[in-house]
């Protein structure tokens, strides 16, 4: 369930000048905006700002970057952007300049359907920058990692529900033979099945596996894989299980620790709020023996943990 519905009074006029009345003047009011735009989804927002534009002539989004600041700056901004080209620019993001954080690419190509993808890759090449998706992640990834995220990218995943049982034995087969049956990995075979078969059906290769070895898919992995191919084969199998489970697991692990891994934070808060973050937020409680909101107010502060707070229903 999500957080964040459609507001049924909805009046873009009203918010577009609350929005003003927050900004305008000595000071900003943080929390008008937190109220407006936590009060809208993503698809209203999108009408605020051309309504902004129409009354006051300036530009909703300048006018919340040169107001706001920090993470709360960051947060807002995201919620301003369509979502699939929110995803397209942490795609971008996450390869431009020096490094590459391999964690969102994962997250992004590997926890969305092929239909997801596809917008996502529509909207990275149709930006401003006008780039190909593939080539920079041939440019900015090696080896067999390199071949996973190709392949994710293609969206070439069979999407057909009904689960063939010869071929289940035939790639479980397949897949002990490349993996704990022989001296190293045939990472190509993984990367066949695990980027090429339906959901319901990797979870039917997955259950005969267990049946098969006495070994979790998950566990062979993490014995022989390693680095950024052995996260990215370890998503595919917990997005596969458990989408739900998946994202409450992105959401710890941007908290647990020493620090705040703010960008997932606030991409998984974000593009989650209006599909299943309500759900999210009850197996991340089930999961780690302490709630989200929890989490947040002890890992954030100020307008950013009000923001957050907000999104996930606890104003």
């Amino acid at each position: 369930m999500a957080t964040i519905t459609p507001n049924q009074s909805f009046n873009e006029e009203k918010a577009a000048q609350d929005l003003r009345k927050a900004m305008k003047g000595l000071g900003t009011d943080e929390d008008a905006i937190i109220k407006v735009l936590v009060a809208h989804t993503n698809s209203q927002r999108q009408k605020i700002i051309v309504k902004y534009k129409s009354i006051f002539g300036r530009d909703l989004i300048a006018d919340l970057k040169s107001e706001l600041s920090g993470k709360f700056e960051d947060a807002i901004i995201a919620m301003m952007y369509e979502p699939v080209k929110f995803m397209a620019k942490e795609l971008r993001d996450a390869m431009k300049g020096a490094g590459t954080d391999e964690s969102v690419l994962i997250e992004i190509l590997c926890a969305h359907n092929n239909n997801e993808i596809k917008m996502i890759r529509h909207a990275y090449e149709n930006s401003e920058h006008k780039r190909n998706l593939e080539k920079d992640i041939k440019s900015e990834t090696s080896g067999h990692f390199k071949h996973l995220l190709v392949a994710q990218c293609n969206s070439g995943r069979d999407e057909n529900n009904v689960v063939d049982h010869a071929k289940v034995d035939t790639d479980t087969k397949d897949l002990i033979a490349a993996g704990i049956k022989m001296l190293g990995t045939d990472e190509a075979v993984f990367n066949r099945i695990f980027c090429t078969r339906s959901y319901p059906h990797l979870k039917a290769v997955f259950e005969r596996y267990r049946l098969d070895t006495k070994k979790g898919i998950a566990d062979s992995i993490e014995s022989e894989m390693s680095g950024s191919l052995r996260e990215g084969f370890l998503a595919l199998v917990d997005y596969i299980w458990d989408p739900i489970g998946y994202y409450a697991q992105r959401l710890y692990k941007s908290m647990k620790g020493t620090g705040t891994d703010d960008r997932t934070l606030i991409r998984v808060m974000v593009s989650r709020s209006e599909i299943d973050l309500k759900d999210v937020s009850k197996a991340f409680a089930r999961k780690y023996g302490k709630s989200l909101a929890d989490f947040i107010k002890g890992d954030c502060s100020g307008d950013y943990r009000k923001l957050l707070l907000a999104i996930l229903g606890n104003n």
